[in-house]
Formats: structure tokens, C-alpha cells, sequence
């Protein structure tokens, strides 16, 4: 999902991300084989399937470890969206025993074909509030997916920084924008999926014309846009209009804790749940079901600020205190149903490709 936290109608597509970014994920077998069982001293592993953005302190899984004496292996083959493709042509041999990072843009996925199976432990408090119709999926973080600036690099050149969706076309913001595509990417889809919300399905294609038309960049995933071309994101790179997140700014703040140097766009954000599933074949069950629970644990939900940049779902672990001040969540998020989402993901994928080729 982000912070560890790829391009030309004047899109430009880097040559070596044109097929990640355009092309259905394919992922080699190999990427998601199973393990031989166990270390070399017959402790078991429990394989645990995540996206790239996925990290935890490492006296955390070590805790987890020694409590269950278990090998924790965690496999991070790319994206959500790659992850999920690859167990939804797999459902009952994933070669892995857990997946975490599915969103509410991609659950239904796994779902329909049966590729979790249920979570038999109990949610923490705060979690139901995130909870799908479904036990087989089950809440872990969640985040705002805006559009973000960097103020300092519009400062710097007195220009007026973007306030909106709409003055991303302005010839102003002339090849200042990247993003992540939907094909791949998790908060690519959410902002495909936000633009439809505000555009609507008679608008949004034309809009998306004007991104392209406008210089806009559009990138594999969040790392390629965010640590690849942002020029707030530690890259070197170029562009100081960004897809991220609504708690990105907290991680831009100035040596002396005073300022940050990146905003959020509020007004245009997509609300994004990931979700975390006991994958239907898994080699260690009752481990899996173990794994999830950590994943909800109070140490866990503590660290995921820091770790991944995201929002604990447990109403009961205090958030960092830049947070608050210079990360504030929005008032309102863009929307659509869980329902029409399934209906009609592929099909508006398939536009957005159909555009961008």
C-alpha cells in the first residue's frame, strides 16, 4: 500500500514500467511457491502474502515467533493488485497460508472464488466499524488514498499550488502529476474509482483524457511515484503533484517538527480498508488463523503508523502526534458501493487501458 512508507497522448510511460503499468500482472510461479514445510530444524513456517509496502518492527515478528515457535516467511511478489490476481487464478493453492493488503477495491475478488476461508478468532474494538458482510476477510488498517503536493517546491517557484481534482487539468500543472495505474496498484484503483465518483460514468473517461493530456505520469505502483518521481519523496524526483495518502504530510515534516513540507488534497479522497485473509489450502491452518490474530494485536495496530503510514482499525491504540497536526482526516471521501465496484471493476480497467494505449 505506500510508505516503506510504472508512460505518452503526453502519458508518459517509462519504457521498462510500460508492461507493469498497462499489462495485466503476471507473476511468476515461483514468486508465490510454497515453502518446503518448515526450517531445517522442523520448526513450522506460516508464508504470509503482502504487498511490497509491507513492514512490521522485527521485534514484533520475532515476539510472534517465539510465542507460536513458528518461522514467519513474508512474500512480497508487487502490489495488491498483482497479489490478488495471482491467488484469484489460484484460489486453492496460493502456496501461501495468509494474504494481507486486499482492499475494499479488490475484495470481492478473493471472494467469489472462494479464496479465504473464515477468521475464527474475535475483531478488537474499533475493527467493526471496517468490517465486509464476510468473516472471511477481516479488517486491519485503513487509509485515505488523496492526492498529494509538494508546498515547498510550488513555494519555491511562487506558483499557486492545486486545490482540487479539476486543477489538475489546468495547463499550469503541465507534467507535475504521477500516479500509480489501476492494473496494479491498490491506490491506483482507488483513484480511478474516485474519479468515477466524481465525475460519474458519463465523465470520467473524459477527464482522464485531460490527465493525459496534461502531462500526467502514470506509474507501476506507490513506491515508482511516490519514492521514484515525487519530488517530496526522497527520490530525486521531478513532480511535485502525487497520488498518496491523506497521512503522508506527517511524514514530511521538517527537521525541527514544526512544519511539513507536503499537503493533502481533502477534498478528493477515496476511503481505503485492507483486509487481511486465511487463504483457502494453506499448509498451517491453525497457524494462519494465529497470524491474522497478531496482525490485529495491540502491539501490532500500535506499530502500523510507523511501519506503513496507515490507520489502525482498534479504537484502542493511540495514533502518533504529528498526526494530528499535520495529517488531519477528511471531512467527507469520495464513495462508491462495495456492489458496483465488483460489477464493473474490470470493465472500467479495461476502458482506462483502452485510453492510455
Amino acid at each position: 500500500m505506500r510508505h516503506t512508507h510504472a508512460r505518452t497522448t503526453r502519458l508518459r510511460l517509462a519504457a521498462p514500467l510500460v508492461a507493469a503499468a498497462i499489462a495485466a500482472p503476471a507473476l511468476s510461479a515461483c514468486s508465490l511457491a510454497g515453502g518446503d514445510g518448515g526450517a531445517d530444524d522442523g520448526t513450522p513456517t506460516v508464508v504470509l502474502l503482502a504487498h511490497e509496502s509491507f513492514q512490521l518492527p522485527d521485534e514484533l515478528v520475532e515476539a510472534f515467533e517465539s510465542e507460536h515457535d513458528v518461522e514467519l516467511e513474508v512474500r512480497q511478489p508487487g502490489d495488491a493488485g498483482a497479489i490478488v490476481t495471482e491467488v484469484a487464478l489460484n484460489p486453492d493453492d496460493s502456496g501461501a497460508d495468509v494474504i494481507f493488503g486486499v482492499d475494499n477495491t479488490l475484495a470481492s475478488r478473493l471472494l467469489d472464488v472462494d479464496a479465504v476461508v473464515d477468521f475464527e478468532g474475535e475483531l478488537p474494538s474499533g475493527a467493526e466499524a471496517y468490517a465486509l458482510d464476510d468473516p472471511r476477510l477481516v479488517p486491519i488498517d485503513s487509509g485515505d488514498v488523496c492526492v498529494n503536493v509538494d508546498t515547498q517546491w510550488f513555494a519555491d517557484r511562487g506558483i499557486v499550488e492545486p486545490t482540487s481534482l479539476d486543477d489538475l487539468l489546468d495547463p499550469t500543472y503541465d507534467e507535475l502529476f504521477t500516479t500509480p495505474g489501476p492494473v496494479a496498484s491498490s491506490p491506483g484503483l482507488a483513484f480511478l474509482l474516485a474519479t468515477i465518483a466524481a465525475y460519474g460514468e458519463d465523465g470520467w473517461q473524459e477527464y482522464w483524457q485531460g490527465l493525459l493530456d496534461n502531462g500526467t505520469e502514470v506509474v507501476a505502483g506507490w513506491s515508482d511515484a511516490y519514492e521514484g518521481s515525487f519530488s517530496a519523496g526522497g527520490g530525486g524526483g521531478q513532480r511535485p503533484i502525487v497520488l498518496s495518502y491523506a497521512s503522508s504530510p506527517a511524514f514530511t515534516v521538517t527537521e525541527d517538527g514544526s512544519a511539513t513540507t507536503t499537503r493533502a488534497l481533502l477534498d478528493a479522497c477515496f476511503a481505503q480498508t485492507e483486509f487481511a485473509g486465511v487463504l483457502a489450502g494453506a499448509d498451517e491452518p491453525e497457524l494462519a488463523q494465529d497470524l491474522v490474530t497478531w496482525l490485529l494485536s495491540e502491539d501490532v495496530q500500535a506499530a502500523l503508523p510507523d511501519s506503513m503510514y496507515v490507520y489502525p482499525v482498534r479504537d484502542d491504540v493511540e495514533l502518533p502526534e504529528a498526526w494530528a497536526e499535520f495529517a488531519p482526516l477528511p471531512e467527507e471521501t469520495l464513495s462508491l458501493p462495495a456492489d458496483e465496484i465488483a460489477a464493473n471493476r474490470e470493465e472500467w480497467i479495461g476502458q482506462w487501458r483502452d485510453l492510455v494505449e
